[in-house]
């Protein structure tokens, strides 16, 4: 089988400065404690979206001689004008997710404008900027493409160099802990809460766990408390409804495992100590 790295990319960016100076000044309102989020996510995407109104967006929000959609959309571009699906959730920390809401807006929306779409250096930055700010913790190189969606954000602790690609859901709302060097392919979902079949009001949360080099591939889906151990991999379309075992492939609904990878070691429970959350 063919081994294909990613290309690196060597043709210049004709345009690179700007993205680059843009970024910085996103970098710097960040870094500065008396900023306010809120402002900020609204002057960042009404750059992007409507420039035109940049300048005098309450003006215009306020202006009954503009159409009515007009002045509901630019008035959205401000995260306090809109509601996010966690906002109703019972166990959601307000104050933590005032800190967060700004954020995740900007982020879902900036996936959403012609900046944002099929971007992908420039996406990658923005997110990678953005999640230290969100998360719990998140370690160095840090990679997700676009229409990556949380539930609260704030419950995410990640190690280093975790890659998300598009349209997947991390569902933090009990808490999902990943390790080094884990992958989450395209449309997989990672779930840490749980209804009962009886009452969908009866809610459970628990901590899922990725550990170190696991993948989960394309369309999978790991459910609220399973912990995939080091070098697992839930296979696609697999739903994990219990826990992987390390250097396991995992495969089907429920998910089981049909093969050991050829570099385990012997004895791969003891090589791979499970992650917990204080990471001790």
């Amino acid at each position: 089988m063919a081994y294909l790295p990613l290309r690196a990319l060597t043709e210049d960016r004709p345009h690179g400065a700007l993205a680059d100076a843009w970024l910085d000044g996103l970098a710097g309102a960040l870094s500065d404690p008396s900023t306010d989020r809120s402002l900020l996510c609204r002057r960042t995407l009404t750059d992007l979206v409507y420039p035109a109104y940049a300048e005098n967006w309450e003006t215009a929000v306020n202006d009954p001689a503009l159409p009515a959609g007009l002045r509901l959309a630019l008035a959205s571009l401000d995260p306090r004008e809109v509601t996010l699906e966690p906002e109703y959730y019972a166990e959601c920390d307000e104050a933590k997710f005032a800190r967060v809401k700004p954020l995740l807006w900007l982020w879902y929306s900036f996936d959403r404008t012609p900046l944002g779409g099929q971007n992908v250096d420039l996406g990658v930055r923005l997110r990678r900027l953005l999640a230290p700010y969100i998360f719990k913790r998140c370690g160095e190189n840090f990679k997700a493409f676009q229409h990556v969606e949380f539930s609260f954000g704030y419950n995410m602790d990640v190690g280093d160099n975790f890659v998300v690609h598009r349209h997947v859901l991390l569902d933090d709302r009990g808490g999902i802990l990943v390790g080094n060097n884990v992958s989450v392919s395209d449309y997989a979902n990672v779930y840490s809460h749980t209804h009962s079949i009886v009452d969908q009001k009866d809610v459970t949360d628990a901590v899922t766990i990725l550990e170190d080099n696991v993948r989960i591939t394309y369309h999978a889906t790991v459910l609220a408390g399973v912990r995939v151990a080091c070098n697992g991999m839930v296979g696609a379309l697999a739903v994990a409804t219990k826990d992987v075992r390390p250097y396991h492939v995992y495969v089907g609904i429920p998910a089981k495992s049909i093969r050991v990878k050829p570099n385990a070691p012997h004895d791969a429970q003891n090589v791979c100590l499970p992650l917990s959350r204080d990471r001790g």
